[in-house]
C-alpha cells in the first residue's frame, strides 16, 4: 500500500530553480551523504529560524545527510536572561550580572550532559545554545549561526559572548553589516523560505475566505497585516499609529498576528500591552495557526514590517512569495528583500508607513506591479534550496580540513589545534 505521506525534495522545486539548479544541489549532497549533522537551537516553533530549521533538516535528510534537530532545555529564568543578551546584541543595554552568567552557563552545561552532539557536524543557532561548545566533545567542526542584527551589540555582552563564539569553527551571519572582529571565519546565509510549507503553499481562494472568516476576519475592506513575535523591536504600538493615520484618508481593516515562542518570555507582555488597542477595525490575534497566516498573506492588500531591529525578517519573503507588497522598516535584513520603490517600500517613521499604506491602497496597478516583483525577488533569491546548498557547501569545505574520526577532537588539517581546558559531557 503507497503511503499518503511525502518528504518534499530537491527535486520539487524544479519548476522554480530549473533541472540544473537541481542537479549541481544532488551532486553536491551525494558528496556528503552518510555524514551526520546536528541543528540546535531552543524552540521547536515560533519565529523563522525554527521554521527554517523544520525545512532544512528535513531537505538534508533527502539528500542523504544524518540531519537532525534537537532543542535545549532550560527553567524560564535562563530564557528570561537570554531574551536579555538577544536585546543586548541588538544594541540595548544589559546588566549582566554573575549570577545571570551562572544560570546561564549552568543550564548548557547540564544540556551538554543531557545529550550527545557526537556528530561530523554541529551548528548551533543564537544566543541561547551558544556555550554548549565548552561543555561538549568535538568531533569534528562547531559553527555558531547568528539570526540576529549584531550590527551595534552592547560591548559588554559582546565581549562575553566573544569568549565562547570563538571555540566555534566558523560564524554565520545574515548580513555583512553584522560581522564583528572575531578570530573565526565568518560567512553570510541570508535567509530562505520554504514554497511548500502551510505557511507559503498555494491556497484556492475559497479556503483563504474560509480561514478569515473563521477568525472573523471582515473582507468588507482592504486589509493592512502584520505578522511577527510579540516583540518590542517589531514595533506593533507603531503599527496601530501608522493605520489610525492612513485610515483617516482610506478605509480599511488592520489585522496584527503574532505568536508566542517558548524561548521568548516578554512575548505575553508585549501582547497584552496591545489589547487596548483593539476595536472593530483593529484586530490584534495571538496563535499558531500557519494556514491561517498563509490565508492572510494572501489576502492582504499591505503587509507591514515595521520593525526597529531585524536580522532578517522572514515574514517578508513569506509575503512577497504570495504577490503582496510589503512595507518594511529601513533596517537589518529587511533592506535585503525589499527594493525600495520597486517591490514594496522601506520607510523609518510611523508617518513615512501611513503615507505608503495610503497610497498603496489607493492604486491597485502599483500593487500588483510591486507584487510581481516581489514574488520573482523570493524565486531568484530567498528558496530554501539556495540556502541548503549554501550549508553543503559549507560542510563540504570543511572535509578537506577535519579528520572526522570517531571519538577524536577535529584538528585543522596541518595544522596543532590546542583545546581549551574545559569540563566536557561524556
Amino acid at each position: 500500500m503507497q503511503s499518503r505521506h511525502a518528504i518534499i525534495t530537491v527535486e520539487d522545486y524544479e519548476p522554480f530553480i530549473g533541472q540544473q539548479a537541481v542537479e549541481r544541489i544532488m551532486a553536491k549532497g551525494r558528496q556528503l551523504a552518510g555524514r551526520s549533522v546536528a541543528h540546535v537551537n531552543s524552540t521547536y516553533y515560533g519565529g523563522g529560524v525554527a521554521e527554517i530549521l523544520s525545512s532544512l533538516t528535513l531537505l538534508m535528510r533527502t539528500l542523504g545527510l544524518d540531519a537532525e534537530w534537537r532543542i535545549i532545555q532550560g527553567p524560564p529564568d535562563f530564557f528570561s536572561i537570554t531574551k536579555k543578551m538577544h536585546n543586548a546584541l541588538q544594541g540595548a543595554p544589559i546588566r549582566l550580572t554573575d549570577i545571570k552568567k551562572e544560570i546561564y552557563e549552568d543550564v548548557a552545561f547540564q544540556n551538554a550532559v543531557r545529550n550527545r552532539f557526537d556528530h561530523d557536524y554541529v551548528v548551533v543557532h543564537d544566543p541561547q545554545p551558544l556555550p554548549l561548545v565548552q561543555f561538549s566533545r568535538k568531533r569534528g567542526p562547531w559553527i555558531w549561526r547568528c539570526h540576529i542584527d549584531t550590527a551595534q551589540p552592547s560591548r559588554e555582552i559582546w565581549e562575553y559572548l566573544a569568549g565562547y563564539i570563538e571555540q566555534y569553527d566558523a560564524l554565520i551571519a545574515s548580513a555583512e553589516e553584522y560581522l564583528q572582529p572575531l578570530r573565526v571565519p565568518q560567512l553570510i546565509f541570508q535567509p530562505a523560505i520554504d514554497p511548500f510549507s502551510i505557511l507559503n503553499r498555494e491556497l484556492p481562494e475559497g479556503e483563504v475566505e474560509r480561514r478569515l472568516r473563521h477568525y472573523g476576519v471582515p473582507l468588507d475592506l482592504p486589509l493592512v497585516v502584520q505578522v511577527s513575535r510579540f516583540d518590542r523591536w517589531k514595533d506593533p504600538q507603531g503599527v496601530i499609529r501608522a493605520f489610525q493615520l492612513a485610515r483617516r484618508k482610506r478605509d480599511c481593516t488592520l489585522v496584527l498576528v503574532g505568536n508566542v515562542a517558548t524561548d521568548d518570555p516578554e512575548g505575553p507582555e508585549v501582547y497584552e500591552s496591545l489589547l487596548g488597542a483593539k476595536e472593530e477595525r483593529i484586530l490584534i490575534l495571538s496563535g499558531e495557526d500557519t494556514s491561517f497566516v498563509n490565508a492572510l498573506q494572501r489576502r492582504a492588500a499591505v503587509v507591514l514590517q515595521k520593525s526597529l531591529r531585524e536580522g532578517f525578517g522572514l515574514t517578508v519573503s513569506e509575503a512577497m512569495w504570495k504577490r503582496t507588497p510589503v512595507i518594511g522598516g529601513n533596517v537589518g535584513g529587511i533592506r535585503h528583500q525589499i527594493d525600495d520603490g520597486v517591490n514594496g517600500f522601506l520607510v523609518s517613521s510611523v508617518e513615512e508607513t501611513a503615507d505608503r499604506i495610503v497610497l498603496l491602497l489607493s492604486d491597485e496597478d502599483l500593487r500588483r506591479r510591486m507584487g510581481e516583483a516581489a514574488r520573482e525577488k523570493v524565486r531568484q533569491r530567498f528558496l530554501m534550496t539556495r540556502y541548503l546548498e549554501q550549508y553543503l557547501d559549507l560542510l563540504d569545505g570543511f572535509e578537506t580540513h577535519y579528520y572526522l574520526r570517531p571519538g577524536v577532537v577535529g584538528v585543522a588539517a596541518g595544522a596543532e589545534r590546542a583545546e581549551p581546558e574545559r569540563p566536557v559531557a561524556h
